[in-house]
């Protein structure tokens, strides 16, 4: 017990040992490599993307932005169909027949064959060569991937139907060599490709991105948004007539996936305006307009070839009129003015067709709604 009597021994405080404050060495700046490679390993945000000339990852498809082109995606896949599914035994008949099709009628069925089939390889090979590695949104390029693979079925298409009527395929796939106006068609689209194909080729000036925006416009709007439908008219003439059905058919679904390729790349372009306003000047505008001009005179010309004289209720100048119909449409669709004023359209038959989702095939039981090949039904 502690008493006042007792003496008392006061311990002196403990020391504890603090251990040695090692001198602060200063960290060197990060370098320019350092700070690009923390941008470029960073989880992809939606605003940080751009469909030309962005720095985001190009391979994380998500979180959307263009959630447009990714629902075109979804929709050519429901699409999907082969050639080989459909049933050519009638048209095998009718063209084996002497009476079965007219001089004329032949004549429309080989010009068709012989410029479809180069002109979808020809954008297929746009799309792969050239266009895919100038985009630079993952859900854009997915679609392109898409394209690019019905482009090839749309080819297999046209070998599908020439190879079933026993046609000289030298003839059919060399006619955009020997036919003034396929060649001439074909020619006033090859220097676009060669534009985005070009492996010195780059985006990123006002130059550029004009070449490349040009470039869309010439195939969304005009080769697959114009020079196919003389074809599609006359092809499907025949269907609704009950001639060459299984061809007509194929020439239906194509129109289809056609439809949505014009309508993607018709939708990327006015993206591209929409982020990229500089691009859109007076000057490339009148441009625009001018290449719209000539194609609307290469494909009449490719009209009064196919067609020299009237047939299946059809004839050339009603081509020029429809053909004008569909440059006002296009025109307008990316913000131009029509080109020409109160042009009507003489074959509302085919906007049935493309906007067709659900009736059936109106020359087979064939049920077009969108689904895959695998699901279809049959009556």
């Amino acid at each position: 017990m502690l008493t006042w009597e007792e003496d008392v021994i006061i311990q002196p405080p403990r020391v504890v040992p603090v251990a040695p404050v090692p001198p602060v060495t200063p960290q060197p700046a990060k370098s320019n490599s350092q700070v690009q490679d923390a941008t470029r390993f960073a989880r992809v945000t939606a605003d940080a993307k751009r469909v030309i000339n962005g720095n985001s990852d190009v391979n994380q498809l998500v979180p959307f932005k263009y959630k447009w082109a990714w629902d075109k995606y979804l929709a050519g896949c429901a699409n999907h169909w082969m050639p080989q599914e459909i049933n050519m035994n009638r048209d095998i008949a009718l063209w084996k027949n002497p009476e079965g099709l007219t001089d004329d009628e032949r004549l429309i069925v080989k010009r068709n064959l012989g410029f479809f089939v180069t002109a979808d390889s020809l954008a297929a090979n746009n799309i792969v060569l050239g266009t895919y590695r100038h985009i630079t949104a993952p859900e854009c390029r997915q679609y392109l991937l898409r394209q690019a693979f019905e482009e090839a079925i749309h080819t297999h298409a046209y070998q599908y139907i020439a190879e079933s009527l026993g046609l000289d395929e030298g003839e059919i796939f060399n006619a955009y060599h020997e036919v003034k106006c396929i060649r001439d068609k074909d020619e006033f689209l090859i220097p676009f490709i060669e534009t985005l194909t070009d492996p010195n080729f780059k985006t990123g000036t006002l130059e550029n991105d004009q070449a490349l925006l040009r470039s869309l416009i010439v195939f969304s709007c005009i080769m697959e948004g114009l020079f196919f439908y003389v074809g599609f008219v006359q092809i499907l003439s025949l269907g609704r007539q009950n001639k060459m059905t299984g061809a007509a058919e194929q020439y239906q679904y194509i129109l289809r996936d056609e439809s949505m390729h014009c309508n993607f790349g018709i939708d990327l372009v006015n993206t591209i305006k929409l982020e990229n306003p500089h691009l859109w000047t007076p000057d490339f505008r009148r441009e625009i307009t001018d290449l719209m001009r000539k194609a609307v005179d290469l494909e009449y010309a490719y009209a009064e070839d196919t067609m020299p004289r009237g047939v299946l209720g059809l004839n050339a100048s009603q081509f020029k009129e429809y053909l004008r119909f569909v440059a006002n449409r296009r025109c307008q669709q990316i913000g131009l003015d029509p080109l020409f004023p109160g042009a009507n359209n003489p074959f509302p038959w085919m906007s049935e067709l493309i906007d067709l989702k659900k009736e059936k095939n109106f020359f087979e039981t064939r049920v077009t709604e969108y689904q895959t090949g695998g699901a279809l039904n049959w009556d």
